[in-house]
């Protein structure tokens, strides 16, 4: 009984973020394996690099326009019409699979028009959990949320990779429509989205409304400070994804199976953390944590990784990574959703995903290129740090590896420094 009570306030936004975790498996499925498929045919990092840069660049691009339209749309449809699109794209990858024709430039393509729809569902889902969550629920349920999140990244490259070596593509994309539908059918029929707060009732030109986005954050100095030092760290972390796979399927010891072991440990260390995030007192300062969580994670992760030689190294490396971020999300979360109000969300994190996340594509780009053009011929000379990471082909990407871990600690350290004076409340519990 005392449990029902419990999650009473909360069954709404369960149904809901359940099921649409299950079919972000689905998608993550899909994705992860057409990364192996495409890294089997053509052996680039650049290659497979540019299938995230082709879903990010719309994000970016039109985030802050989604944002106000948003604001203007009901929720529900339009998250229900972006899934939907999103999964005629999946359709579209299945069909040239099987006549033989899909090629790199239409995983491009396709991922680009995934990453419109997911521009526009993202402020708005943003909206509706604010709308079903309580205030006094928000800590928690960003811990569910990273919990979750960690389970799809541990079963995300588990299932791709089984599914891919045994059943093949087709079979990867039939779960992720699979997925899609259930997600599709309880939004659409057992989850009811309350109406949007309004404090004004205008319509105005979208151009305006989406200045109104950047206009508040200029007002709000902390949330804007902490979304550009997120910008930074995205462009750290997307040149470190570009090269990830181009280490552990070419050095002496990697292969798939090392890929997919290393994401199912940077899964589990982030389900340990989701869960010691659901028990954690709200600390006396949010933004250091924040800011002590990402140096932690650049100061680990990114030499272990370059210097390892064996798959142990690599997933404890990954381990102490991951373990402390949903301890930063969560703290990110209840700052965001208690200082921004719901009826300026939408246009608010889409202004926000366009300055935290247009580092993302040109990470990417950078990250491909570098370990391509630049640090994997460098490594083939042998002519220095031969004796630590060796010569064969990945070596590159680990003396990467290096020079990101050193940047991103700078980074995590001059905004700690930056925002030492910074102080935030917690608001108050409502009776």
């Amino acid at each position: 009984m005392k449990l029902n009570e419990k999650i009473k306030p909360l069954r709404s936004w369960l149904m809901l973020f359940s099921t649409q975790s299950l079919s972000a498996l689905g998608s993550g499925m899909t994705n992860f394996a057409l990364v192996l498929w495409l890294y089997q045919k053509n052996g680039s990092a650049l290659e497979t690099a540019l299938l995230s840069i082709c879903s990010y660049a719309p994000y970016v691009l039109m985030s802050i326009f989604a944002g106000a339209l948003s604001d203007r749309w009901d929720k529900k449809r339009t998250m229900l019409l972006c899934d939907l699109l999103a999964a005629l794209c999946t359709v579209c990858v299945l069909v040239l699979l099987k006549t033989d024709l899909l090629l790199p430039w239409h995983l491009y393509v396709l991922n680009a028009v995934n990453g419109l729809m997911n521009t526009v569902q993202q402020p708005a889902s943003e909206v509706v959990s604010t709308l079903l969550i309580p205030k006094e629920y928000y800590q928690k349920t960003s811990g569910i949320r990273s919990f979750c999140n960690s389970l799809n990244t541990i079963f995300t490259p588990i299932f791709a990779t089984a599914l891919f070596a045994f059943a093949g593509m087709d079979m990867v994309i039939a779960v992720d429509l699979i997925t899609f539908l259930l997600a599709f059918i309880v939004l659409k029929l057992l989850v009811k989205v309350p109406p949007v707060p309004k404090a004004e009732k205008e319509k105005e030109p979208v151009f305006r409304a989406a200045g109104k986005g950047l206009v508040w954050l200029k007002e709000h100095a902390l949330i804007l400070k902490l979304i550009l030092f997120l910008a930074c760290v995205n462009l750290i972390a997307s040149c470190f994804n570009a090269a990830l796979p181009a280490m552990l399927l070419s050095r002496n010891g990697g292969s798939e199976y090392v890929l997919g072991l290393v994401n199912t440990f940077a899964g589990i260390a982030t389900l340990l953390g989701s869960v010691l995030v659901t028990f954690f007192p709200a600390p006396k300062n949010r933004v250091r944590v924040i800011c002590l969580t990402i140096l932690l994670s650049f100061c680990t992760e990114n030499f272990l990784l370059a210097i390892g030689r064996t798959p142990f190294v690599w997933c404890i490396a990954s381990v102490l990574g991951w373990i402390a971020i949903p301890l930063m999300n969560a703290n990110l979360d209840v700052i965001f959703r208690s200082t921004i109000p719901p009826h300026m969300q939408g246009r608010v994190y889409a202004c926000r995903n366009t300055l935290q996340f247009f580092t993302i594509p040109i990470g990417y780009l950078l990250g491909g290129f570098l370990v391509d053009q630049v640090f994997e011929p460098f490594m083939a000379k042998g002519v220095a740090f031969t004796a630590l990471l060796g010569t064969e082909k990945g070596t590159g990407a680990a003396l990467f590896f290096l020079v990101l871990g050193i940047a991103g600690s700078a980074i995590a350290l001059f905004f700690l420094w930056l925002l030492r004076h910074e102080k935030w409340t917690d608001p108050p519990k409502e009776a």
